[in-house]
């Protein structure tokens, strides 16, 4: 399938994808992600390994694109979950000192 990545166009294939991962160790993924095989790499090292530029000559978005169209699993950077039980700074304060005992 032809691919435009940083204004370069590339012929890329599932399977050419995966044999250019294949021994590649994933790093840790602050953003979003690719599922390629059993591993979860960061999208700008897929990127990086499948065109052989540099990170900064793209974006996530387009190899996001490209990767979906080959039929790869691609997430998006997880939402933090909003706080469930936000107390305000007098409960937290009762809440450190506790209950008075009974004398």
């Amino acid at each position: 399938m032809r691919c435009v990545i940083a204004r370069f166009p590339f012929e890329l294939t599932k399977s050419g994808v995966l044999e250019s991962m294949k021994g590649v160790k994933p790093e840790q993924a602050t953003g979003a992600t690719v599922i390629i095989g059993r591993r979860t790499y960061p999208v700008k090292q897929v990127g990086q390994v499948v065109t052989r530029q540099d990170r900064r000559d793209f974006s996530a978005g387009e190899v996001l694109r490209a990767m979906t169209q080959l039929g790869f699993t691609c997430r998006d950077v997880p939402q933090a979950a909003p706080p469930v039980d936000t107390l305000t700074p007098v409960q937290k304060a009762s809440a450190m000192l506790g209950t008075p005992k009974s004398r």
